[in-house]
């Protein structure tokens, strides 16, 4: 018999032992930030304790907002999942991550994101790959070579331009799928520093206005080894973006390697010889809805696409989720309202995380077991659900 375990929120006399726990999951420093041990806005942090009153494991609930195309949707991104070595196996996670969605939801949440360190109990959790954030590395010799637009005006920006750099910023994420909108009290409380974020930013201006932005560390040396990294790199005209690539270019005599994420599509990446790149590191994340119905309600849908399908959800975390539904979508917006008849297609809430995050077609679901039509009934209905194209993550939590 599995021991039994008390799952609560965690207070503040809690959070030593809780760092103490992470600290030997993630090998961290031997002393915690300030932030870690202090009460932080935005964030809840939840604890699963034995019989003994001991920390067994713990997860915390980040308080995020997603761009989900134009609308912000209210979202939990879970962090900081550890569980002590001697209580492995035995429940503790699927126990946190129960009471963490359920708080969520509680909260207002409509739909979560992750990046885990291992997907095995994140999928028996309901969670599913749906995109890579990429790091790559670029000989910084192989940009192409750019001269200055006599239009452009580029600087290096002062604390004061931080909130144009944010205004671009959602001006990129706003229409696209899954990035996170950056407000809120967490955001709020992390960003609240009188000095940049990162070594430098650079801007482009036209006409006084921002038009494309890199944030970068310098890194250390000058040699073969030395180093460019690149933490944002947006722009939102191809004038802009060519510009910024040739200030990038410009480092080649001391840092040979830029070091960056990739946002597949967007301005700056369309300049960049991406057949050169390295990769560096790549961070599979991971969705899963937290509430069905407010995840299709509050979300942002394509203007051109009208129809509806019947299917049934199972979801053994979240029981709201579980029952049959009908999706209609028209005019850009969405309702999922339970469905009055039997449906032929039948999901899981793996599958629904796919499709609402556009990863993959309802076809390749009936392929992979999560979704299984009845016999005579055509899977791509609930292609529907997929409307608006893949989802994105630009940073990690």
């Amino acid at each position: 018999m599995r021991p039994s375990l008390d799952v609560r929120e965690l207070t503040l006399d809690d959070l030593p032992a809780a760092w103490a726990l992470g600290r030997d999951a993630f090998g961290s420093d031997p002393e915690p930030p300030p932030h870690a041990t202090q009460e932080t806005p935005g964030l809840t942090r939840y604890g699963a304790f034995d019989a003994d009153g001991r920390l067994r494991g713990k997860a915390a609930d980040l308080h995020h907002e997603q761009w989900w195309s134009g609308r912000a949707v209210p979202a939990t991104a879970v962090g900081g999942v550890a569980v002590a070595p001697e209580a492995r196996g035995r429940g503790a996670a699927r126990a946190l991550l129960t009471a963490l969605l359920r708080g969520a939801r509680d909260r207002g949440a409509a739909v979560s994101a992750l990046y885990p360190t291992t997907t095995g109990p994140y999928r028996a959790c309901g969670w599913e790959v749906t995109g890579t954030l990429r790091t790559v590395d670029l000989p910084t010799a192989a940009l192409p070579p750019h001269r200055p637009a006599p239009h452009l005006d580029v600087r290096a920006a002062t604390v004061a331009d931080l909130p144009a750099v944010a205004d671009l910023y959602e001006r990129v994420a706003r229409p696209r799928r899954g990035m996170l909108t950056r407000r809120g009290d967490l955001f709020d409380h992390l960003g609240g520093s009188a000095k940049l974020p990162t070594d430098g930013v650079t801007l482009v201006e036209h006409d006084g206005n921002l038009v494309a932005y890199a944030s970068w560390d310098r890194g250390r040396g000058y040699g073969p080894d030395a180093v460019l990294t690149v933490r944002e790199a947006l722009a939102t005209t191809a004038d802009g973006a060519r510009e910024l690539v040739g200030v990038l270019a410009s480092w080649r005599s001391v840092t040979p390697t830029l070091r960056l994420r990739l946002l597949d599509g967007d301005a700056v990446t369309a300049h960049l010889p991406v057949e050169a790149a390295r990769e560096h590191r790549q961070q599979t994340w991971m969705h899963r809805p937290v509430d069905v119905a407010r995840a299709v309600r509050l979300r942002g849908w394509p203007a051109h696409v009208r129809g509806g399908v019947d299917f049934t959800l199972q979801d053994e975390l979240a029981d709201w989720n579980t029952g049959a539904w009908r999706l209609e979508v028209a005019d850009g917006a969405a309702e999922l309202r339970r469905a009055t008849t039997a449906p032929a297609l039948h999901l899981g809430v793996r599958g629904f995380a796919q499709l609402y995050a556009g990863a993959t077609t309802a076809e390749a679901l009936v392929h992979a077991g999560q979704l299984r039509p009845d016999p005579g009934a055509d899977p791509r209905a609930l292609d529907l659900l997929a409307a608006g194209g893949p989802a994105h993550l630009l940073g990690y939590f």
